[in-house]
């Protein structure tokens, strides 16, 4: 099944695998038919003084047009090969990218980040392989063994018995054993992919790795990570490779016989001296597929396995997108009704949620660790599915709004915020077609321009997450760039200013409340002046909302808010007021 799906992706590159078909016939047709020459000029030898030189020469130049046909159709073979398997590699390398897209965010959370790039490059490179070898070697394999079998009759039908008889033997070695290697296969590609997901980790949080002395260990569990691979390479590689022995002793074997046989032949008056050369040679001929054959079997094995994973990635469900609705700009608002969630079925999270934000309304989400905060953006967001009830955008439901519409009027600045590969002026525009007056705008709103303009090449400094260019707080000054370049209709804050100091806050937030004028906003509260400002406090606890109303009426009701209040946050007041 796996391969057919693999070879299904042939339907693109028909004109070469074609092209490539009329290729092998004329390598195999020409390689072949040279002994057939060479014995008829050994037959012209039969003496001192009885060679026919004339005729001679025109076999042995026949046996060198026929070795350049065969060597130049080999070239092209080659590089059709090439071509189409690395073509193949790359479709399904795009394809599987673009599922990546439309994966819902449940699964890129719940599955190693490493294992997933491991399953696009590792093992579509290694699938990539195989089918090349595949293809390189299949190919002029079935049509050696079908011209061999031609050529041996032409000979003699009793040679051409024994031959074809005999021959099988090997595969039938070969098979035997890479059915014994599948599972080892299956193993290494398995602990390949906890080896980047490994690699992945531990220099991604290199930091809190030194910062803990963490090193030894990280160092100890990769090394049983890493010989588990090896272990499992190693088996997979052993048993794979007594297939070239065995099969070479059982083609030995069936050479003898051909040999002891075609000799008697020559006795009887059957076969001439040259046709028995001739013969011997069709008969290494007819067991070198069955070689070719058990080298495929093995590579595709482990391609097989390696195809396996990726097509479990690429049949994953995906994020249905079934809406045709399209947001008008301007003010939005929100009802969550009777909204439950949960990110697994013995937890639930939210229970029976509603709530009504108008356009335009200012609203703080505050609560404990774990109260389902930054959840409620991100089913705003529709980054992850609703289990029961529904969410309202203007009034309609949000599934039946496209995606892109919903997320084009919506922005967002998150607590973690990730530089691209691009330069500062692309990551602030993020592609969009901004100007660079709209860019540097936007930067002098989020007080990072003069950070930006800092950097070696200023808007132009080329950035990456891992660089170390910027800290935790300017990329998150760059990010509220980002948000404040376009103007959403709503604004989604979670956290937004967690990694910027107190006064650079405060100047970021004078910005904020500017842009947040008209405009539907839902901030997922971290400090007081996010807070005291709010047209609506959700208090949010357990998944479910206790409290709700404005800063100065939940402090006077004395709940589960003043509480909050008074232990995280009345210091921070009485510093900012100073």
């Amino acid at each position: 099944m796996t391969l057919r799906r693999c070879l299904g992706y042939l339907r693109s590159y028909r004109g070469r695998f074609i092209l490539s078909l009329a290729c092998a016939i004329a390598q195999v047709a020409s390689s072949l038919y040279i002994p057939l020459v060479a014995g008829r000029a050994i037959d012209l030898l039969l003496g001192p003084g009885e060679v026919d030189m004339q005729s001679l020469m025109i076999h042995l130049c026949q046996v060198l047009c026929l070795a350049l046909v065969g060597l130049a159709a080999q070239y092209v073979l080659g590089l059709l090969n090439n071509s189409m398997c690395y073509g193949i590699a790359r479709d399904i390398r795009d394809e599987a990218f673009s599922k990546i897209r439309r994966l819902p965010f449940s699964y890129l959370d719940s599955h190693s980040h490493g294992d997933i790039v491991s399953r696009v490059t590792s093992d579509v490179e290694q699938l990539a392989d195989g089918l090349l070898i595949g293809f390189s070697q299949a190919l002029t394999a079935i049509m050696t063994l079908a011209m061999t079998v031609f050529y041996l009759f032409s000979l003699d039908y009793i040679m051409a018995l024994v031959v074809i008889i005999l021959s099988p033997l090997s595969l039938l070695v070969a098979t035997f054993i890479a059915r014994r290697t599948h599972h080892f296969f299956a193993d290494t590609a398995r602990r390949r992919g906890e080896q980047t997901a490994m690699s992945d980790e531990y220099i991604t949080q290199s930091m809190e790795v030194f910062s803990y002395g963490m090193a030894g260990r990280c160092q100890e569990a990769f090394d049983e990570v890493n010989g588990k691979w090896a272990a499992a390479s190693q088996k997979g590689t052993f048993y794979s490779s007594l297939v070239n022995p065995c099969t070479r002793a059982v083609n030995s074997i069936v050479y003898a016989v051909s040999a002891l046989t075609g000799s008697i032949l020559v006795i009887m008056g059957r076969l001439s001296v040259g046709g028995l050369v001739s013969a011997l040679s069709y008969a290494t001929q007819f067991t070198k597929p069955f070689n070719e054959i058990t080298s495929v079997i093995t590579e595709l094995q482990n391609a097989l396995v390696c195809a396996e994973r990726v097509f479990s990635l690429i049949d994953e469900d995906e994020l249905v997108d079934e809406g045709t609705g399209t947001l008008e700009g301007g003010a939005i608002s929100i009802d969550f009704e009777h909204v439950s969630f949960s990110y697994s079925p013995d937890k639930e999270l939210i229970k029976d949620f509603s709530l009504h934000v108008g356009p335009g309304e200012h609203v703080a989400i505050v609560g404990p660790t774990g109260a389902g905060k930054s959840t409620l953006v991100n089913l705003l967001m529709r980054y992850y599915e609703i289990d029961d009830g529904r969410i309202l955008v203007n009034g309609m439901d949000q599934r039946d709004i496209s995606l892109e519409s919903l997320r084009q009027h919506f922005g967002t600045v998150l607590q973690d915020n990730y530089l691209m590969a691009g330069s500062a002026r692309w990551n602030v525009s993020m592609g969009r077609p901004f100007s660079d007056t709209e860019v540097e705008d936007a930067c002098r709103k989020a007080h990072v321009h003069s950070i930006i303009e800092r950097l070696s090449d200023g808007y132009d400094t080329l950035l990456d997450d891992d660089a170390g260019l910027l800290s935790a707080g300017e990329r998150q000054l760059l990010s509220i760039a980002r948000c404040m370049i376009d103007l959403p209709s709503l604004l989604i804050l979670d956290e937004a200013t967690s990694s910027i100091d107190t006064r650079t806050e405060r100047l970021v937030q004078e910005a904020f409340n500017k842009m947040m004028e008209g405009r539907t906003s839902f901030v997922v509260a971290h400090r007081l002046s996010t807070i005291r400002r709010a047209d609506k406090i959700l208090v949010l606890r357990d998944g479910a909302v206790v409290e709700m109303g404005r800063h100065e009426d939940l402090l006077e009701r004395g709940g589960f808010y003043s509480e909050l209040y008074k232990s995280q946050f009345a210091f921070q007041e009485q510093a900012l007021s100073k």
